[in-house]
């Protein structure tokens, strides 16, 4: 009997030394979790990024994805047996003290079937650099995490098929566009966790920006405030060391450029919306910035009783003629049941330089819309630094909530928010601004919205309800 109860006792001690290494199934289960981390992992995009400062959490996430997808544990994808993947750092030295150093705290021992070296001894792996980690999948047989530097260049990035691919850190171009060669087999999934410390990319084009629109890239920002395990005085004391400028990479890991952002005011988790039935007494007015060879820009404004504007709808297209971008502004606003003239025309302004006639043309583009039932008043106002400032208040009044909200389709107008830039003196880069353009025009107006003298109780019900769903998104980004 005293041996049954010495062999329990050791089984239960074995058992409890086991949960205490197994970084994995304590990973953000505690009283603290970081958000971010779980949004991460819940995505089920197949091109996930975190852009983060220092100590924000980043890697953390990268190395558990990893375990999780290697040992078939993963709690909210499908799992799959004898995974194959890919971790990529910029260096083996930087391989070897971080992204290698953080996966193993997640892989307990006695889940590695054998250790593959590049340097250093497989009995002590996390002093050496590794070439392969051969792990047990849950399901039965072997899954196997391979470690690969860009120094090594592209040709090293060749032949195989992969599960998925951990980027920590931003990686060259061709090495990026390799590894997406590498998941394309099995459907796999590419991830990076990065500090974006070299400016304006390929990885803010092809990523930040999504300027391919592809539906399967996802990012996350990630700072200082999002991870609840950093100490809150070392956090402070460090902010303290820093310029302004390190501060938008090292604590916010935002995107910098040699000058600055027009609108850094701008937050996709605050301004940018999903679309809701807007009544119809809220609806202002189109506006247009023209274009033939390059893109047209026209987005539907509304403006509730409270004078806070939303841009429910876009057009934003190249290469095409008056008459088929007068089609799709009246497609798009009766689908909208968009308000008409007396005689159908749709209200738009427009920029003034629509009013100019050519050698090549009898008609200005205003009479040219006007004649296809689009009637566009050019009398705008196009004064450029009092037209920021403008929109800049919308975006981030001195008090209260934001008067300033975009519908999550106008997919062209966040990108140009996020991607308009200042240039030489007070004016900025004159290039992918053509939403923003007519944006301006449109602030400029000073729109306000007078609620008529009686309304009906479900009109103002609503009106309350879409109050209240703006204030708690608000609320729950800033508090």
């Amino acid at each position: 009997m005293d041996e049954i109860a010495y062999r329990l006792l050791a089984v239960e001690r074995e058992l409890a030394r086991r949960r205490e290494t197994d970084n994995l199934a304590r990973y953000n289960t505690g009283k603290k979790v970081h958000k971010k981390q779980l949004a991460f992992h819940k995505c089920k995009k197949r091109n996930r990024w975190v852009f983060g400062g220092n100590r924000t959490g980043k890697t953390e996430c990268g190395a558990a994805e990893c375990a999780y997808m290697a040992r078939g544990v993963h709690p909210y994808r499908e799992n799959r047996r004898d995974v194959f993947g890919w971790v990529v750092s910029l260096s083996a030295q930087v391989q070897r003290d971080v992204a290698q150093k953080k996966l193993l705290r997640y892989i307990r021992p006695d889940w590695i079937e054998d250790v593959v070296m590049l340097s250093g001894r497989k009995d002590a792996p996390e002093y050496g650099v590794i070439d392969q980690l051969k792990i047990k999948n849950v399901f039965g047989g072997t899954s196997v995490i391979g470690f690969r530097t860009c120094d090594q260049g592209r040709e090293k990035f060749q032949g195989s098929s992969l599960d998925f691919v951990w980027f920590d850190e931003e990686p060259p171009k061709e090495i990026y566009e390799e590894c997406r060669m590498r998941v394309f087999d099995k459907k796999g999934d590419i991830f990076g966790t990065m500090t974006p410390l070299k400016g304006l990319t390929f990885i803010y084009d092809e990523i930040y920006l999504n300027a391919s629109g592809s539906k399967e890239v996802w990012y996350e920002f990630m700072d200082w405030s999002d991870n609840p395990f950093l100490d809150k005085k070392e956090a402070a004391f460090l902010e303290s060391t820093l310029s302004a400028d390190q501060l938008e990479s090292r604590k916010y890991g935002r995107f910098r450029s040699g000058t600055g952002l027009v609108y850094p005011e701008f937050d996709e988790n605050v301004h940018v919306i999903e679309p809701f039935p807007v009544p119809q007494e809220w609806q202002d007015v189109v506006s247009v910035d023209p274009g033939l060879n390059n893109p047209l820009s026209a987005h539907w404004y509304a403006v509730d009783y409270d004078n806070t504007a939303y841009v429910v709808a876009e057009h934003y297209e190249a290469g095409r003629d008056v008459a088929y971008h007068a089609a799709k502004i009246k497609e798009i606003s009766r689908r909208l049941g968009w308000h008409t003239d007396g005689k159908g025309r749709i209200g738009a302004i427009m920029d003034s330089a629509a009013e100019q006639r050519t050698l090549a043309a009898a008609k200005s583009v205003a009479e040219l819309f006007f004649e296809q039932g689009v009637a566009a008043d050019t009398r705008v106002d196009k004064d450029v630094f009092a037209g920021i400032q403008r929109v800049k208040g919308m975006l981030a009044p001195l008090s209260g909530k934001p008067r300033l909200y975009i519908f999550k389709n106008c997919v062209n107008m966040i990108r140009e928010f996020k991607s308009y830039w200042w240039g030489e003196g007070d004016r900025p880069v004159k290039r992918d601004d053509h939403a923003m353009d007519e944006l301006r025009y449109f602030a400029m107006r000073k729109p306000e919205n007078k609620p008529p003298a009686a309304t009906s109780e479900t009109a103002r019900a609503k009106e309350r309800l879409i109050r209240k769903r703006l204030q708690n998104r608000y609320e729950g980004v800033y508090h």
